[in-house]
């Protein structure tokens, strides 16, 4: 279990505009590295929670909720289904069935814990099956009329996958394309979709791959790669999808005008906090840092996360105080068994009370799950929940807030009270 330890805090320079920022520094053990079957590369180092300076504050009226009691919940994990290589979970509005991505290139839904998973779609023959390639993510548009897939086709490029859903599952014939990204390398495909409380689907796409973003493609506003994109995915005017008007870079020749949030490297899982709007990011490191990033809910977007300038909050490639850049509001170290972060959700249901409000996460080769709560732009009350699975590949939310654990090895877990 990984437990808090007393050191003297670094005190890192962050960097918002040009200014020096030096915070407190809360450090914890971790992990050794690895390399996992869908995040990252990984080494060494150390564990620390920088504040989320450079971030929007929260939109008005936003709920002011009762801080959680994170140091009393108390957890198990109960297995409702086994998959085959389950990477991610959707809920369709108006529909009680979980359903998930299946890496090999299946869609199923379960419709009750133990039933036997229903194959709603099947596009096994298509999809790549390397180590960080398949089918990677699943969303339904709000209104539950239409299913989007994001994987990396035998070529390994990405395709962004839209499907009119039908009582019965998917009508396939719909299929329609709506987004296509060749990648130069096989491995940082990202591969989540998330619809924002916006309405617009979010695209999480990795810097291309190989190590160290050789063609700089994180900091690069003429690539799709390295960014959160945020888009319209139906046609509009003669396109296969719209762009909304707020995007940051709409109307400058030097930028694709579908990038939202820019210098990610990888980000594999995010979601948006139900309560507040709040966008979290988990972002896979190089060789060092793992990190977390949020974007508060009503922030303008265009926002630069720092890779490949930074790793976490340190300097990689060329990274100054005078960068731009928002810092991550925690990070840690791969000193000690860790490979990726597994980004995850901030939790809202009914069933944990003293979990309500915290953030939940965990790492691909730990497999246990954490979690922290912000608290005036900082992460605090770091702890262990003292559970977790081999092959920790994802989380995911159902529709009344209850979060799930999805492993790599095939077994989903529901997050449940622990016994009294």
């Amino acid at each position: 279990m990984i437990r808090p330890h007393t050191r003297p805090p670094r005190r890192p320079v962050l960097r918002r505009h040009g200014v020096a920022l030096l915070p407190f520094v809360l450090l914890i053990l971790t992990c050794t590295s690895g390399e996992p079957g869908v995040g990252g590369d990984g080494s060494t180092s150390d564990v620390s929670g920088p504040t989320a300076e450079g971030s929007s504050p929260p939109p008005q009226g936003s709920p002011t909720q009762e801080r959680p009691r994170l140091a009393d919940a108390q957890i198990d994990l109960q297995q409702i289904a086994m998959l085959q290589q389950p990477v991610a979970l959707a809920v369709r509005a108006g529909d009680d069935a979980l359903y998930f991505a299946e890496k090999i290139g299946r869609v199923v839904a379960l419709h009750e814990d133990g039933a036997e998973p229903e194959v709603i779609l099947d596009i096994t023959g298509e999809v790549s099956q390397g180590s960080e390639q398949g089918l990677l993510g699943l969303a339904f548009s709000p209104d539950g009329r239409f299913l989007y897939v994001n994987y990396t086709d035998v070529q390994g490029h990405t395709h962004v996958t839209e499907f009119a859903t039908t009582e019965d599952g998917v009508d396939v014939a719909s299929r329609r394309d709506v987004l296509f990204v060749e990648q130069p390398f096989s491995n940082h495909n990202g591969g989540n979709l998330a619809f924002g409380p916006d309405g617009y689907l979010y695209i999480g796409l990795g810097d291309g791959g190989s190590a160290g973003d050789p063609s700089g493609n994180g900091q690069s506003l003429e690539t799709l790669l390295g960014k959160m994109l945020r888009i319209s995915p139906r046609p509009s005017g003669g396109d296969p999808y719209g762009i909304p008007p707020d995007n940051p870079f709409v109307g400058r020749d030097d930028a694709l005008p579908e990038i939202w949030a820019y210098g990610l490297r990888n980000p594999w899982r995010y979601s948006f906090d139900r309560e507040t709007g709040d966008l979290w990011i988990g972002d896979v490191g190089q060789s060092a840092w793992e990190e977390v990033d949020v974007e508060r809910a009503g922030s303008p977007g265009g926002r630069n996360f720092g890779w490949d300038l930074f790793e976490g909050s340190r300097p990689f490639e060329g990274g100054s105080d005078e960068d731009e850049t928002v810092p991550p509001i925690f990070e840690y170290s791969l000193g000690g068994g860790g490979c990726a972060v597994t980004g995850g959700y901030v939790y809202r249901g009914e069933e944990i009370p003293d979990l309500v409000g915290a953030h939940l996460f965990g790492d691909f080769c730990l497999g246990e799950l954490q979690a922290f709560v912000l608290r005036d732009g900082e992460a605090a009350q770091i702890r262990s929940l003292e559970a977790g699975v081999n092959g920790l590949a994802s989380f995911g939310e159902d529709a009344d807030g209850e979060l799930y654990v999805l492993s790599l090895n095939g077994p989903v877990y529901r997050i449940v009270p622990a016994p009294a």
